[in-house]
């Protein structure tokens, strides 16, 4: 009988990560944080990485910096500024931008659960409406318990991409997070009036 394969996520959620870190707290940060989740060296070209070191080396942000959740935000912001470089045809996002709202919310919200493998791992990404979702058994807050939504990063990554490619006033806010109990993490696109 072979092992189960581990499960596997893209390595965006660490890329986009270290930079933050290093600029959060010098080189010395994301390497002593890396060696302690137990990460080698990751690279962009590799494809998809083991996702047991990603949500520790997540965990021991949330649980080592005294103010974790603007770094795993723009974590996440800068990693949907990557997809929005790299991985969307430039064509696709002038359509995008040029279709009504509501459609091109509908079809982001398809194209995001069609590629749900690369941000999601071990988890089971669902649509719920054109702008809200959920995360089943996140495997990057599996198993920890807290008094708030700790999926940050998640966040940043939908508001990101919905705000450049559907509406510019649309935030993001996790509604429901595992971590409290929750069945799913729950992220809810809605309009702010400030923007």
């Amino acid at each position: 009988m072979t092992a189960p394969q581990p499960g596997r996520i893209g390595p965006n959620a660490v890329l986009q990560l270290l930079p933050i870190l290093d600029a959060a707290g010098g080189p010395d940060l994301p390497a002593r944080l890396c060696a302690e989740a137990g990460l080698g060296q990751v690279r962009g070209d590799q494809g998809l990485i083991e996702e047991g070191p990603v949500a520790r080396l997540h965990a021991l942000v949330r649980a080592q910096l005294p103010d974790p959740d603007p770094i795993l935000r723009d974590a996440g912001t800068a990693t949907a500024d990557y997809i929005l470089a790299n991985r969307i045809p430039a064509p696709v996002r002038m359509l995008l931008k040029l279709l009504p709202p509501p459609i091109a919310a509908r079809l982001l919200s398809q194209a995001i659960a069609k590629h749900a493998w690369t941000f999601a791992g071990t988890g089971t990404f669902r649509v719920i409406g054109p702008r809200i979702f959920e995360l089943q058994n996140n495997p990057l807050i599996r198993g920890e318990t807290a008094d708030r939504p700790l999926c940050v990063w998640h966040a940043g990554v939908f508001e990101r991409l919905y705000q450049t490619l559907v509406d510019r006033r649309l935030t993001c806010r996790e509604t429901a997070c595992a971590a409290m109990g929750a069945p799913a993490c729950r992220f809810e696109l809605a309009r702010s009036k400030d923007r």
